[in-house]
């Protein structure tokens, strides 16, 4: 959840610094700071609880003339301790002399605290990260090397931890990972780190990510070691995205930009992964054995993608499937023969990657994530990589939908291999998923010029109510996930049917009511009984709908029929995604009309790094 950016610079180093840290900003924080080397080999420390522009002011009035080119910077997410310019980092310990920040939880901190304090170690703050820069302290009064030192320190440590080490006395630098992510660069204006690439694309074409014990020293030659051993620096790969894929450009803000881009991921997944599905290439090119249940493991937006990959194997294949909130994952029971699909934008995820430890490697588990460098692609068996590019805004958008593309080609694929499914009939779903481009371009188009005033009609109200039914009811329950997130109103999902048996007590004279229609017969009666009590309903579905999004009224009388037969051709298995256009665009609007900062919504973070 925080951002960590280090460099290695000629100059001045704050202006790397601070430009890394607004990049990291999507991330979620509550304070930043940076700490930078002075010529005289002590460290300037500036603090703010406030945005990266004020802290960027603070250092803007320092005398600058004496700083150097290495420094340290981190935007906190609060777990430890309040929100405090004492408890932003970075830390320091006694003698000023080391600067650290750190991204993780230190588990036995509290333990270690009591240690140094007896020690003589005086505390400045109450978070869990400052006994790091003790630690380091401590050793480095018995044992000169700030990498060794910093090795030892680590030992001590139990929990998650990316953590970067400045030495004032002697300029050095050292990084180190352990369940939580970092990567290093180096590039023509010097050597960076960070926790996250976007940091530093900017001026940097490749990185490395380290691994779980890595620990390396940037200086003119990299040290690097794996597990306390020296081993050669891993290859560099490619950076994942331009740092021009960052810019806005004509949109007012990352949100608009990233749900306008979502028929060009579509196409553009489709193009990469279509052709190998109805010969079972996609499948058979993961390496996995065959499975007889699929269990699907995320959390919020990744977790309802999910629901929808899994509404399709039901429909399609008959094959059972389990949901699970991966913060509840040790009271699930899976049956032999299941396949874990984690789903994680970030591939961080803490709840997803603890609930793969309670698992014990006793089931194949495949991966699907935006980052094909995280954690959880290194400990999956398998990988699928969602493709959607940078996502800087908060609350997802085109990372659901390219889950939901990735995930449907992968498990079609599947049921062609297990002989589920016909190649004919993968082929005709295929043909029927080239169509989603275009839906989702129509429905960007009819929510542009309708829902602005729709939401005008119920700015004012203080909840809302989503409802849906069959392959239509992830998308309610996504929709109503992202008024949450963005408007800070109350926002819950049901099953249409549901309505009967309580929700309809909360439907009095206005009460808005967003219904996803993807033709089936009897929500229309569920429709009736919010209207006669007075609720406000819009509807989100084909022409006669209030926003006509969820493709033509001939296939929803398509539906009708197919639904009679007890089948579900085409993109009916998967429910309506193109329906997620206007809810992403509902949800922006309100908080637009409500004074919301659609990218940066409070108390969340883009990547969920703690429990």
């Amino acid at each position: 959840m925080c951002g960590i950016i280090g460099a290695r610079v000629e100059g001045d180093a704050t202006p790397f610094l601070l430009d890394g840290l607004a990049r990291l900003e999507y991330r979620g924080y509550d304070s930043a700071g940076i700490a930078v080397r002075t010529r005289d080999r002590a460290l300037t420390v500036s603090r703010s609880t406030r945005r990266i522009d004020v802290l960027r002011e603070q250092v803007d009035a320092l005398d600058r003339d004496g700083l150097t080119g290495v420094g340290i910077g981190h935007t906190r997410w609060a777990t430890h301790g309040a929100v405090t310019e004492a408890n932003a980092h970075p830390h320091l310990d006694c003698g000023r002399r080391i600067g650290v920040v750190h991204n993780g939880i230190i588990e036995n901190a509290d333990a270690l605290r009591t240690m140094l304090s007896a020690q003589g170690h005086v505390f400045r703050s109450d978070v869990d990260s400052e006994v790091i820069a003790h630690l380091v302290e401590r050793t480095l009064a018995l044992e000169p090397d700030l990498l060794v030192a910093v090795q030892v320190a680590t030992a001590h440590l139990e929990g998650s931890w990316a953590i970067v080490v400045l030495d004032a006395l002697s300029g050095r630098m050292v990084a180190a990972a352990e369940r939580s992510p970092l990567v290093v660069a180096r590039a023509a204006a010097g050597d960076f780190v960070a926790s996250d690439v976007g940091a530093i694309a900017a001026w940097a074409d490749t990185f490395v990510a380290l691994r779980d014990g890595d620990a390396v020293e940037l200086a003119d030659a990299w040290v690097w070691t794996s597990g306390g051993m020296i081993v050669p620096p891993p290859i560099p790969q490619p950076s994942p995205f331009a740092a021009a894929a960052l810019d806005l450009g004509d949109h007012a803000d990352h949100m608009a930009k990233e749900i306008a881009e979502q028929p060009e991921v579509v196409a553009g997944l489709l193009d990469r992964r279509a052709a190998a599905v109805a010969d079972g290439r996609l499948w058979t090119d993961l390496g996995l054995p065959g499975f007889h249940r699929l269990a699907v493991l995320g959390c919020g937006t990744s977790l309802n993608a999910g629901a929808v990959i899994a509404s399709m194997l039901r429909s399609t294949g008959r094959v059972p499937t389990d949901l699970i909130v991966a913060s509840e994952a040790d009271r699930a029971v899976l049956a032999p023969g299941t396949l874990i699909l984690a789903i994680s934008q970030s591939g961080e995820t803490a709840d997803v990657l603890r609930a793969l430890d309670r698992f014990d490697g006793r089931f194949p588990v495949l991966a699907l994530t935006n980052n094909l460098h995280s954690s959880l692609a290194r400990r999956a068996d398998a990988v699928l990589d969602a493709h959607a590019g940078p996502e800087i805004g908060v609350a997802a958008t085109k990372t659901f939908t390219a889950q939901v593309v990735v995930g449907v080609l992968a498990m079609l694929s599947a049921l062609v291999t297990s002989g589920r499914i016909e190649r004919r009939q993968a082929q005709s779903l295929v043909g029927e998923m080239h169509r989603l481009p275009g839906l989702l371009e129509g429905a960007y188009q009819a929510s542009a010029t309708r829902i602005p005033l729709l939401v005008t009609s119920v700015s004012a109200a203080t909840g809302f109510l989503f409802l849906g039914r069959g392959g239509a009811l992830p998308f309610a329950t996504e929709g109503a996930l992202k008024l949450k997130e963005l408007s800070y109103r109350w926002a819950e999902a049901y099953p249409a049917g549901e309505l009967k048996h309580g929700p309809l007590a909360l439907v009095t004279e206005g009460t808005p009511v967003v219904v996803v229609d993807n033709g089936e017969p009897r929500l229309q009666a569920n429709i009736a009984e919010v209207a006669a009590r007075g609720g406000f309903v819009i509807t989100i579905g084909g022409d006669d709908a209030d926003i006509p999004a969820v493709g033509q009224e001939a296939g929803r009388r398509r539906l009708r029929a197919a639904r009679s037969a007890d089948r579900l051709p085409g993109l009916d298995a998967w429910g309506p995604l193109e329906a997620v256009v206007p809810l992403q665009m509902l949800a922006r609007e309100l908080a637009l009309q409500l004074g919301c900062d659609v990218d940066k919504p409070r108390n969340l973070a883009k990547s969920v790094t703690v429990e």
